[in-house]
């Protein structure tokens, strides 16, 4: 990505957390807990009607499962990252470090964490060294007392919860972020350099190609994720781009100078694209690689789609930005989890997990519940009709029975004395 500038910022107290030194050691070692089988599992299988020849239920247990990031922290720490927007006006280079963490993914390495990608590697001197990084070590300074104070949540989550919230609260589109991404261990685990984009290759539009097709990207959400130069400025101290200030950036918000893409530089919209195809305003920069946005015949189909719909470019920035985020990452639990909703929204929880049924010696498969055929309890041998087949069996199951639980004889004898007389009543109706 282009180089982008940060404001000047005051950074945060560092706080110690009070979480407990028992559940900070498991989220570090990545422990999952499992409690042995309780009076829950025993309840369960009463409840199923125990576990008999007529009747074999899965054994449940209560599995306790510990995140590489606590769930809790992460929403705590998504408040704290909008303080600071709020007061610093950082929003485009903590969006920079998101991008920059996940970006050297390769999706021709198999194996973590070799293949890069969103690992929390950038907070290691020997890749925030890259020339492509230049100036993210103000972006570290911002969000280190985050870190400090939340001890159970890993860099790579911190980074692109940081690069996330910053798109939000600029007006951008709700993400739909996953966490539990595990940090690298070591500086020797970084990659190397050299997988990061740049600003004024020779060929644009192959230059972006080779980048993001490495990353498992394609040319609609090159597209996209480009869009998000709507934030920010270049410098010419850091990047070699740009001009040391103008009319939009000469009095900041927060530290004044270098140039930006769109006259609102920190707000979160479709103006890049407006203003790349107008190409009226030379105080606005554009880069070789935005240019080719237009210049591309691939490209171009959704610059200009962007350019005139706010609401299509939103909705694939969005889905792009997800999935940078999470490219080349290591996840614990697998699946991640997400802060805003129910599912997976607690990282920390007890699920029921059931055991593999105890089998018979039918080629290894249990006994199976026979099916509930209504025809099979037809009056005579006369075959009811459809809806009278759904009448008894919300008869039948209103009164306990199930596919899998026979109904006492009692009970049958009562609905077809109930079905009988309505019946009788339905065909008095009729005459």
């Amino acid at each position: 990505m282009a180089e982008r500038l940060a404001s000047s910022a005051s950074l945060l107290p560092s706080a110690a957390s009070p979480s407990s030194s028992t559940r900070r050691a498991a989220v570090a070692s990545g422990l999952r807990l499992r409690p042995s089988p309780s009076r829950f599992s025993q309840a369960a299988r009463r409840a199923r009607g125990g576990a008999g020849a007529a009747g074999v239920v899965p054994r449940l247990r209560a599995v306790r499962c510990m995140a590489a990031s606590e769930a809790a922290q992460l929403k705590s720490a998504r408040e704290d990252i909008k303080e600071i927007l709020k007061t610093t006006y950082c929003h485009p280079i903590l969006v920079r470090l998101g991008w920059h963490d996940s970006g050297t993914y390769d999706k021709n390495i198999e194996e973590w964490p070799q293949r890069g990608g969103a690992d929390g590697s950038l907070r290691f001197d020997p890749e925030l060294s890259h020339g492509a990084n230049a100036g993210l070590t103000n972006a570290l300074k911002l969000i280190q007392p985050i870190k400090d104070k939340y001890p159970g949540i890993t860099y790579a989550d911190l980074f692109q919860l940081a690069s996330a919230t910053a798109i939000e609260e600029a007006g951008g589109p709700k993400l739909p972020m996953k966490y539990g991404r595990v940090d690298i261990a070591a500086p020797e685990q970084c990659p190397p350099e050299g997988r990061l984009p740049d600003a004024g290759p020779r060929i644009p539009a192959e230059h972006l190609r080779e980048v993001f097709y490495r990353m498992g990207l394609d040319d609609k959400e090159i597209v996209a994720l480009s869009g998000a130069h709507t934030l920010g400025r270049s410098c010419p101290d850091r990047s070699g781009w740009g001009k040391p200030e103008t009319k939009y950036t000469k009095d900041g918000p927060g530290e004044p100078g270098g140039q930006s893409w769109t006259a609102e530089w920190l707000k979160f919209d479709n103006s890049y694209f407006k203003d790349i195809k107008e190409q009226r305003d030379q105080e606005l920069l554009v880069l070789p690689t935005d240019a080719a946005l237009f210049d591309d015949p691939s490209f171009k189909v959704y610059a200009e789609k962007y350019a005139e719909d706010q609401g299509a470019f939103f909705k694939d920035y969005a889905e792009a930005h997800a999935k940078l985020s999470n490219l080349g990452a290591k996840f614990d639990p697998p699946e991640g989890f997400s802060l805003d909703e129910d599912k997976g929204a607690v990282a920390t929880e007890e699920k029921v997990v059931a055991d593999p049924a105890p089998t018979s010696d039918t080629n290894g498969a249990g006994p199976q519940p026979e099916p509930f055929v209504a025809a099979k309890y037809s009056y005579k041998k006369r075959e009811l009709s459809d809806t009278m087949k759904q009448k008894i069996r919300a008869e039948y199951e209103g009164l306990g029975g199930s596919p899998n639980k026979p109904m006492k004889s009692n009970y049958f004898l009562n609905i077809m004395i109930v079905i009988a007389g309505l019946a009788f009543l339905t065909s008095l109706t009729g005459n």
